[in-house]
C-alpha cells in the first residue's frame, strides 16, 4: 500500500474505514489527556492492521504492521459509534501524500510477535486468553516512526 501511495500519489483507505478520537473516544474517557486519548486510537489501527495482514493479501511484509495518520478536514470524517468508539468512515476515502501525518511500521524484530499474532488474531476474538496475550505482545511493539516526507525512502528501505 505504501508502494501504491508512492507510484499513483494517492490511496484509499481500506473500505473507507479509519480511526479517530471521536466524540465517543472522548466519552468513553473520563480521565486522561487528548495524548491518551489519541494513543487509544492509534492502538486500534494497529490491531487493524493486525486483521489486515490475517487476511493474507500482503505478499512483500506479510508480518509487519503499518499505520498511517492522515491530516484530513473534519467534514470527512464521520463517526461510528456503533462500530467502535474510534471508528470512522472517511468520504473520500482516498488521499495523497500531502495529507500524511506520520507512518509507522513494525520494525523487523517485531515480525515474529506479529506472526503470531496474525495467526491467532480470530482465536483471540473469541476469548482465547493465549491468543489474547500473543496479540498484546505483538501490540505492545514498538513501531518505527517516520515522516511523511521519508516515504520515498521507506519504501526503497522496505
Amino acid at each position: 500500500m505504501l508502494t501504491e501511495l508512492k507510484e499513483n500519489g494517492k490511496l484509499a483507505a481500506r473500505s473507507g474505514w479509519g480511526f479517530a478520537v471521536t466524540p465517543a473516544l472522548q466519552e468513553f474517557y473520563t480521565e486522561g489527556d487528548e495524548e491518551e486519548i489519541a494513543y487509544f486510537a492509534y492502538q486500534e489501527a494497529a490491531m487493524s492492521s493486525l486483521r489486515l495482514l490475517a487476511i493474507g493479501d500482503e505478499t512483500d511484509f506479510p508480518h509487519r504492521r503499518v499505520v498511517i495518520s492522515l491530516d484530513v478536514p473534519v467534514e470527512c470524517v464521520h463517526p461510528q459509534p456503533d462500530m467502535g468508539e474510534a471508528v470512522v468512515k472517511l468520504e473520500p476515502a482516498i488521499f495523497t501524500p500531502e495529507q500524511l501525518a506520520a507512518i509507522h511500521v513494525d520494525i523487523e524484530e517485531s515480525e515474529e510477535a506479529t506472526k503470531k499474532a496474525v495467526e491467532l488474531i480470530d482465536a483471540a476474538d473469541l476469548g482465547d486468553e493465549d491468543a489474547e496475550l500473543a496479540v498484546g505482545d505483538a501490540l505492545d511493539n514498538f513501531m518505527a516512526f517516520y515522516d511523511p516526507s521519508e516515504l520515498p525512502f521507506l519504501v526503497e528501505l522496505l
